[in-house]
């Protein structure tokens, strides 16, 4: 038996949790998703060809960015 090192809790494999493993991965790739959003579209070049809500959206994204940074 093993504490599992990202919930903390006892695992009985000796091993972490799979869905802890899991769950992990996923919130990585969503990080490393929501990082890549603004320099794959460059809101200086085409910002007018995007609706007001895309707009929105990717600019929240690029403040929270820079906020982590």
């Amino acid at each position: 038996m093993k504490i599992c090192s990202i919930c903390h809790r006892i695992s009985g494999t000796g091993d972490d949790h799979l869905d802890c493993v899991q769950k992990r991965r996923v919130e990585l790739e969503d990080e490393d998703l929501k990082n890549k959003i603004p320099e794959k579209i460059d809101l200086g070049k085409n910002s007018n060809d995007l609706g007001v809500e895309v707009r929105a959206i990717l600019e929240h994204l690029s403040k929270e960015k820079d906020r982590q940074s």
